[in-house]
C-alpha cells in the first residue's frame, strides 16, 4: 500500500473517530478496533476513494453507530447504479496502472505517477494561472490586450491581483481537495477539465497567430499617418511586360518574409475558402488589371504608351507598351 492510500485510511479513521464521539470510549475503541483493516480491504476491491466508496466519514460512522452492538461487523460499500461502467473504468484503470508501472523505469521511477506527483506544485499554480487567464477571458471587452498577463481592461495592476488570487485559491484547495465531499469535489474536477480544454484552444490560437501574421501588424508607418498596409488583401505583381506574376515571395532587406494581406478567396457564389497558392498572389482570378493578356493602365503605375504627337524618334530609354499580341 502506497503512502497515499495510506493517509487516507488513516485521516477517514480519524473523521469516523471524531463523528463517534458521543459514544463510550470501550464502544468507539471496538468499533474502530479493526476498521483501517476493512478500509484497506475497500480500496483494493475497486477504483475510487473511499469517500466515493463509502460515503462520507460522517454517514459512514451513523451505520456504525446502528451496529454498535455487532463488534467487526462493518457496513458493505453500497451497490453502484451503473455496474457496466463501473467495470469499464476499473479496466480502463488497470490498463493505466500497467502503463504506470511500465512508463516509471523509463524516466527513472518505479512508476510514472511517482514522478507526477512531484509535478504537482507546478500543476497548482499553473491551474491558477489559467483561471486568472479564463476569468480575464470572460470579463475582457477587447481579448487582443490580453497577452501572456490576465488584463482586464488593459490594467497590469488588475492583471497581477487576479494572477496572484487565483493561485492563492488554487494552492488552498490543493490542500483541502481530499477534505472536500462527493459535490464540490466533482465540482473542482469539472473545472480542471474545464481549465486545461481552455489551454488547449489558447495554446492553439496562439500557435495559429504566430504562424500566421496578419497584415495589420506590420511596422511601416509613414509621417506618424498609421500604417498605409491596413486594407491590403491581397498583392498582385505584375513583370515589366505587364504578365502577372503568380507565385511570387516578397522579402525585406534582411531576407525575413513580408506577411501581407488575408489568404482567403471568394467564389462568384459568395463561398470564402483558404488559398492554396504558395505566393502571392493569393487569389489570382480576382487580378485587377488581368493576367498580362494586355498591360496594366497608367493608374496603376504600369508603362505607358507614348503619345500621339511625340516625336518619332524615341529615346532609347523611354518606357514603351508592348504591343498586343497577333
Amino acid at each position: 500500500m502506497n503512502t497515499t492510500a495510506q493517509d487516507e485510511i488513516r485521516d477517514y479513521v480519524e473523521a469516523v473517530r471524531q463523528a463517534l464521539a458521543g459514544l463510550s470510549a470501550e464502544t468507539r475503541e471496538e468499533l474502530l478496533e479493526d476498521l483501517p483493516e476493512h478500509l484497506a480491504e475497500v480500496r483494493a476491491e475497486g477504483s475510487g476513494t473511499l469517500r466515493d466508496r463509502l460515503g462520507s466519514p460522517e454517514a459512514y460512522a451513523a451505520e456504525l453507530r446502528a451496529t454498535a452492538g455487532l463488534v467487526g461487523d462493518f457496513p458493505e460499500p453500497p451497490e453502484p447504479r451503473f455496474p457496466h461502467l463501473i467495470e469499464a473504468r476499473d479496466n480502463a484503470l488497470h490498463v493505466l496502472r500497467q502503463v504506470d508501472v511500465r512508463v516509471g523505469p523509463v524516466i527513472g521511477y518505479a512508476k510514472a505517477s511517482d514522478f507526477l506527483v512531484l509535478l504537482r506544485p507546478a500543476w497548482w499554480v499553473l491551474r491558477g494561472y489559467l483561471a486568472a487567464m479564463a476569468i480575464a477571458f470572460l470579463l475582457a471587452s477587447n481579448h487582443g490586450d490580453m497577452g501572456l498577463l490576465p488584463r482586464i481592461g488593459d490594467s497590469d495592476l488588475v492583471a497581477l491581483v487576479l494572477l496572484t488570487g487565483s493561485v492563492i485559491v488554487s494552492l488552498a484547495l490543493a490542500r483541502r481537495s481530499q477534505a472536500l465531499s462527493r459535490l464540490p469535489r466533482w465540482a473542482l474536477r469539472a473545472g480542471t477539465a474545464f481549465l486545461i480544454i481552455f489551454a488547449v484552444a489558447g495554446f492553439a490560437g496562439a500557435d495559429s497567430d504566430t504562424r500566421n501574421v496578419p497584415y495589420s501588424e506590420t511596422n511601416y508607418d509613414y509621417n506618424n499617418g498609421g500604417n498605409p498596409y491596413s486594407n491590403v488583401q491581397d498583392v498582385y505583381v505584375y513583370d515589366s511586360q505587364g504578365q502577372l506574376v503568380v507565385g511570387a515571395r516578397l522579402y525585406d532587406q534582411e531576407g525575413n518574409p513580408i506577411q501581407l494581406g488575408n489568404n482567403y478567396c471568394t467564389d462568384s457564389t459568395g463561398a470564402s475558402a483558404r488559398s492554396r497558392t504558395l505566393g502571392y498572389p493569393y487569389c489570382p482570378g480576382d487580378a485587377p488589371f488581368g493576367t498580362g493578356e494586355s498591360a496594366p493602365s497608367t493608374s496603376a503605375s504600369a508603362p505607358a504608351s507614348a503619345p500621339a504627337s511625340a516625336p518619332a524618334s524615341v529615346p532609347a530609354s523611354a518606357p514603351v507598351s508592348p504591343s498586343p499580341p497577333r
